[in-house]
């Protein structure tokens, strides 16, 4: 009865606003579900878990292999965004989300919880005056660079954040600037636990100067971290990608209360030779360069594509990637590139999460930093009305040193830092396929099947006979089946 009188007042309180608004905005609503199966074998080469941070410190967490898979899972999700347009220069969109497994949460047949939670909420407006000058604040999905055919960026991409940000054309449809700041950790909020206060926010600024000319476009950019050493990047997903290796030893984490980290690069299509278009993005990041030397990273990471778009029945793709990698030490910091929230990959490759429509459980979860590799996709292949296919082959190859990681996991046992699957040595490698299809069944309902198979090869030197045993048990596999509605 308690959960039906919240859920009543929640929808009373909803209808009510919606009335008031109508009054005055026009509502416009959008939004999409899917709802599907995955059956998935052998999780991170092993059918086991990864080792995982649970506390606000870089020695609180699980190690890897506790804990066994459970190999199919049906999964929901629904979400629902409206913009309250109050003319054609105001509006504030609101989007909401549930997202969970059946029989889980909100959608388990006993006592059910409430999941309901918010994604978006942002005002957008053009500046009165300027023409085409176009400011959004509040909680926004937001992407840095890359070329299209890598899905988003590889530095923070796929995501969203709490930012203030604003569009302005400088040259008319010729170059436009990007400026915004964005607020991604703010672990103690109003106050810090004691009166000493100390550095618990970690604040992104970024400029974007997208130049679009005939058959080509390239997009420069840069961004700035600033990262306070109190701020939780452990349970909330940055730790692993910001940090360096020797923040994990002894003097843990920085001698500076704050570091600054900073990315330039640019994103470039060419497509002055139609059919034929080229992509590439070149980027370099660097952070805590002023701490202690073990504390440094610092990195390159380049990719590069072609495609041919000049038949009907299917587009062949080439890609590749290389990434600067970890030297034999951990002592002198880390060689590879920073990152934030990665969400990169092209051909909708199983290894990584980048494009999947059938979003849990989608992919293998390796890291494109500390790697190189290249791919080939043939991708919307036609031969029935309604129908397309997607069939990618993909090599990854470690730039690691294996004395590195080997070294750290000696100190430190199976870690969340370095995860076998995921980062790779020199001499590890990963083969996977994949083979996707998607079927209209109306102008916006679609019938999607996903399939991927991935074999590694790890170095038992480096992760231990367990995990390196168990992965030679049987590669790993998926099918994902469902159905995707847009409205």
């Amino acid at each position: 009865m308690r959960r039906l009188a919240v859920w009543t007042f929640a929808a009373m309180l909803v209808l009510g606003a919606f009335a008031r608004a109508e009054a005055a905005s026009e509502v416009k609503m959008t939004g999409d579900a899917r709802v599907y199966g995955v059956f998935f074998a052998n999780h991170n080469f092993t059918g086991w878990n990864t080792s995982s941070w649970t506390g606000a410190s870089p020695s609180a967490y699980n190690k890897s292999g506790t804990k066994t898979e459970d190999r199919f899972q049906l999964w929901e999700r629904f979400r629902l965004r409206s913009d309250f347009v109050a003319n054609e220069a105001v509006k504030f969109r609101l989007g909401i989300r549930v997202e969970d497994a059946w029989g889980k949460g909100t959608l388990t047949a006993a006592n059910p919880e409430v999941s309901i939670y918010v994604y978006q909420a942002y005002l957008q407006f053009f500046v009165p005056g300027c023409e085409g000058v176009e400011v959004t604040a509040g909680l926004q999905e937001f992407d840095l660079p890359q070329s299209s055919m890598f899905n988003t960026s590889v530095v923070f991409g796929g995501n969203r954040l709490a930012a203030f940000n604003v569009k302005a054309p400088l040259i008319d449809k010729t170059l436009d600037v990007v400026a915004g700041f964005a607020r991604l950790i703010d672990t103690n909020r109003t106050y810090d636990t004691d009166t000493t206060q100390v550095a618990d926010e970690m604040d992104m600024y970024y400029l974007v100067l997208p130049v679009t000319l005939d058959g080509f476009k390239a997009t420069p950019w840069a961004a700035v971290a600033v990262a306070g050493d109190n701020a939780n990047y452990w349970t909330t997903g940055f730790a692993a990608n910001l940090v360096s290796a020797g923040t994990l030893v002894s003097p843990s984490m920085w001698k500076n209360d704050q570091n600054a980290y900073w990315w330039a690069g640019g994103a470039f299509e060419i497509t002055v030779l139609d059919p034929v278009k080229f992509y590439a993005d070149v980027i370099y990041g660097a952070g805590a360069m002023s701490d202690r030397k073990k504390s440094k990273r610092s990195g390159w990471f380049i990719d590069a594509g072609v495609e041919y778009t000049g038949w009907d029945v299917l587009t062949p793709q080439l890609f590749g990637w290389w990434s600067t990698g970890e030297d034999g030490s951990t002592a002198n910091g880390s060689e590879r590139m920073p990152t934030l929230s990665p969400n990169w990959g092209a051909g909708n490759t199983f290894l990584f999460d980048d494009s999947q429509m059938l979003g849990k459980e989608s992919n293998m979860g390796v890291s494109p930093i500390g790697n190189w590799g290249f791919g080939a996709s043939l991708n919307n292949v036609t031969f029935i009305e309604k129908l397309t296919h997607r069939l990618t082959f993909t090599y990854v190859r470690g730039t690691n040193a294996p004395s590195a990681i080997r070294n750290l996991n000696a100190l430190l046992g199976s870690n969340p830092y370095f995860v076998m699957g995921r980062d790779l040595t020199q001499n590890e490698y990963i083969l996977a396929v994949n083979f996707d299809h998607k079927y209209m069944i109306y102008e916006n309902l679609a019938a999607v099947v996903e399939t991927g198979w991935a074999h590694g090869e790890f170095q038992e030197s480096v992760w231990g006979s367990r995990l390196a045993s168990k992965s030679r048990d049987g590669d790993s596999w998926k099918v994902a089946f469902g159905l995707t509605y847009k409205f």
